[in-house]
């Protein structure tokens, strides 16, 4: 595998390139993951893509080093322009998995002449989550976050209330659970949280800039999944003239192997 790295303002983005294939492929991960998690992308499509895979900051080896300063569009505006240049990256096609559609979103709203495959996995930036918006706005319901990393009675509190109340499906508590059950877990949710809630989108826009540019859209979402469901997805889609459209018979958490898997038996 090979590695590399951008340093832009004291913040650090590592990614790997793996493949021969003469289209470059920009890919994002979701919370949790890193860089790797793609393997599957450039082992069955290696020949036909060369993969770019990054580690989101706060995740792998990346670093954003001040935990109070959101992410702009401009600064990652400013961190592709750099990437785009070291490698003499004309056209691309951008994956975007979970937490990693939002910078794939990004990147589209950014260089939107340039992309010419987008491919959306169960993205996050289309509907946001409830949880979401508590923990970033306003900023009362952010210090409660914040003090959950220290002190996730907190945290098990809300759950066992949402449990008992039937608000959210046991599947996605299951799962908030699951990323948030070690202090650096906790940590790094809040981070992710407040550090990239300026990456919003207009969704008549992204649509717009799809149409206009002719980018061949692939969405893939899972038939059981409960975070990321096929229906909110048409948010976007509804806007957006050409398409296709996956459902697998997967969860959430498989996705990226399963849509990797799904190409290489239709192709």
């Amino acid at each position: 595998m090979n590695k590399n790295h951008i340093i832009f303002g004291g913040n650090i983005l590592h990614y790997s390139i793996q493949g021969t294939g003469k289209i470059p492929l920009l890919a994002f991960h979701g919370f949790g993951q890193s860089k790797e998690v793609y393997e599957a992308y450039w082992k069955l499509h290696g020949n036909q893509y060369t993969v770019f895979s990054f580690d989101i900051f706060y995740h792998g080896n990346s670093i954003w080093k001040d935990r109070n300063k959101a992410l702009e569009k401009e600064d990652w505006e400013h961190i592709l322009k750099i990437f785009l240049e070291k490698h003499e990256i004309q056209d691309f096609a951008l994956a975007g998995y979970s937490m990693g559609g939002k910078f794939a979103l990004a990147s589209l709203e950014l260089f939107p002449r340039r992309v010419k495959e987008l491919f959306l996995i169960a993205p996050d930036g289309i509907k946001t989550q409830f949880w979401y918006s508590l923990a970033t706005y306003p900023n009362s319901f952010r210090r409660f976050f914040r003090a959950m990393i220290v002190k996730p009675k907190y945290f098990y509190d809300v759950l066992k209330f949402t449990k008992k109340m039937g608000l959210v499906d046991k599947s996605i508590l299951k799962f908030a659970n699951s990323q948030m059950n070690t202090r650096e877990k906790r940590r790094r949710v809040y981070l992710t949280w407040v550090v990239f809630r300026h990456l919003k989108f207009d969704l008549k826009l992204i649509a717009h800039l799809i149409n206009t540019n002719n980018i061949k859209l692939l969405m893939f979402t899972g038939k059981y999944d409960k975070i990321i469901t096929a229906k909110n997805m048409m948010d976007l889609l509804q806007y957006v003239k050409e398409y296709e459209h996956f459902i697998l018979e997967a969860g959430h958490n498989t996705l990226i192997k399963d849509s990797a898997e799904h190409l290489a038996s239709n192709q």
